[in-house]
C-alpha cells in the first residue's frame, strides 16, 4: 500500500512579489542627446532631489568625423551610422513620452561643410531636431556637470573635457566663495560663464579656451607616423603648442587649492587601468583621484604594451585603443603645464550638463548639497 501523500507536498513555492518600481511621469522626464566627433551618447532622467535619476541611456561609437580631417566634410558611411544610431534614440524618447529635451551636435558638425545638411536630414529621417552648439557653451555644460566633484578646499580649479574633435578647458577662480558654497557656484554657471549682479557669490571664470584637437582629430594629424612612441611624442608636444593662447598658461600654480577634474572616455579608461579592473565600474572610477605620478605610470605601461597589446588589453578595448594614445597625450601635456596631486576623475560630460542645466532653469532641483 503506497504511503499516503502529505498535504501540500509537491506544490510549487508561492513566489514572494515584490512591486514593479513606479513608472515615472513623462511631465517628470528630461532628455539631453549629445553627439560628438567619435560617439552618440544620450540619457533619459527625472530630478532627485538635488540631483538626477537616469531612467533610460543610449551610448555608442559612430566615428563620425571619420575622414573628416582629410575632406572637410561627412562621409556618407558616417552618416549611415550615425542616423541608426539616431533611430534608436529616437525610439527611446517615443517610448518614455519625454517632452522636455535638447539635443546638441558639437565639434564635428561645426567643422563640416555639409553639417548642417546632414541635420537637416538627420530631423527628416528620425524627426529629432538637433542644434549646433557653440564651443563656450560646450565648455560650460562641462563645467556645469562635474559640480558635485569640486572639492570645498578647491580655490583654484581646472575643468577638462577631453573630445574627439576637441578639448574644452576652463579655470575658474574660487577664492572669493565661501568653501561650503564652491560645488554650487560653478552650478549657478548654467545661465554663462558671466555671472554679474549675481545676488549669490560668484565663481569666477579666468579664462577659456576650446581647443580643435580631440582624441580622434589629434590621432589624424599624426596618422602617417609609424613608430608607436615617436607619434605619442609628436601629438602631446603638438596640444601643448595649442595652449599657448590660454591665460593661465604660463603661470606656476601651487598644488595647494588646485583641483583638475577632467572628464573624457580617456580620463575614465587611465583611472580604470590604474585600479586595474578586469570590467569597468563606473562608481569605482567617477569621483576617483589620481596623481600625475599615478597617471604617468599608466601612459608608461601603455607605451610598453604597444598598439598590440593595447588592443588585447580589456581595460582598453577594441574601440577605444586606436584612440587612448592621442588622448594621453592630451592628459600628459596638460600635467607637464600644471602637475596636480588632486586630478579628479569624471564618468560626466555634456549630457549630464544638459540635464542640470534644463533642470536649473526650470526650478526643479531642491537647493540642498550635493
Amino acid at each position: 500500500m503506497a504511503p499516503k501523500r502529505s498535504k501540500g507536498a509537491g506544490a510549487f513555492p508561492k513566489p514572494v512579489e515584490s512591486p514593479a518600481p513606479a513608472k515615472p511621469d513623462p511631465a517628470d522626464l528630461y532628455a539631453a542627446l549629445d553627439l560628438g566627433t567619435n560617439s552618440c551618447r544620450m540619457l533619459i532622467a527625472q530630478p532627485k532631489g538635488s540631483q538626477f535619476h537616469v531612467v533610460d541611456s543610449f551610448s555608442k561609437s559612430v566615428q563620425l568625423g571619420s575622414g573628416l580631417e582629410s575632406s572637410g566634410r561627412l562621409s556618407r558611411a558616417s552618416i549611415g551610422r550615425t542616423v541608426q544610431a539616431m533611430r534608436i534614440c529616437q525610439q527611446k524618447l517615443k517610448r518614455h513620452n519625454v517632452r522636455r529635451m535638447r539635443l546638441v551636435a558639437t565639434e564635428a558638425c561645426r567643422r563640416a561643410r555639409n553639417g548642417r545638411d546632414f541635420l537637416r536630414y538627420v530631423k527628416r529621417e528620425t524627426g529629432l531636431d538637433l542644434q549646433i552648439i557653440e564651443p563656450e557653451e560646450e565648455a560650460r555644460l562641462a563645467v556645469i556637470s562635474c559640480a558635485p566633484l569640486v572639492s570645498t578646499k578647491t580655490e583654484q580649479l581646472l575643468v577638462v573635457d577631453i573630445g574627439g574633435g576637441s578639448t574644452e578647458l576652463v579655470w575658474i577662480d574660487l577664492s572669493g566663495v565661501p568653501a561650503r558654497e564652491r560645488p554650487r557656484s560653478i552650478m549657478r554657471l548654467h545661465a554663462g560663464f558671466h555671472t554679474a549682479g549675481s545676488p549669490f557669490p560668484a565663481a569666477k571664470v579666468v579664462d577659456w579656451i576650446s581647443v580643435p584637437l580631440g582624441v580622434a582629430t589629434l590621432r589624424d594629424q599624426f596618422s602617417d607616423v609609424s613608430d608607436d612612441a615617436a607619434r605619442y611624442a609628436l601629438m602631446s608636444w603638438y596640444f601643448e603648442e595649442n595652449l599657448a593662447d590660454f591665460a593661465p598658461y604660463k603661470d606656476e600654480q601651487a598644488r595647494d587649492g588646485f583641483q583638475i577634474v577632467g572628464t573624457s572616455g580617456t580620463v575614465t579608461t587611465v583611472a580604470a587601468s590604474h585600479l586595474g579592473l578586469k570590467r569597468y565600474d563606473r562608481t569605482k572610477v567617477d569621483g576617483l583621484r589620481m596623481t600625475s605620478d599615478q597617471i604617468e605610470k599608466v601612459i608608461r605601461d601603455y607605451l610598453e604594451l604597444g598598439p598590440a597589446g593595447r588592443r588585447r588589453d580589456p581595460r582598453i578595448g577594441q574601440d577605444r585603443q586606436a584612440l587612448i594614445m592621442s588622448g594621453a597625450a592630451i592628459l600628459q601635456a596638460l600635467l607637464r603645464c600644471w602637475p596636480t596631486d588632486r586630478l579628479s576623475v569624471a564618468d560626466r560630460g555634456l549630457r549630464e550638463g544638459l540635464l542640470y542645466a534644463q533642470m536649473c532653469a526650470d526650478g526643479v532641483l531642491e537647493d540642498g548639497p550635493f
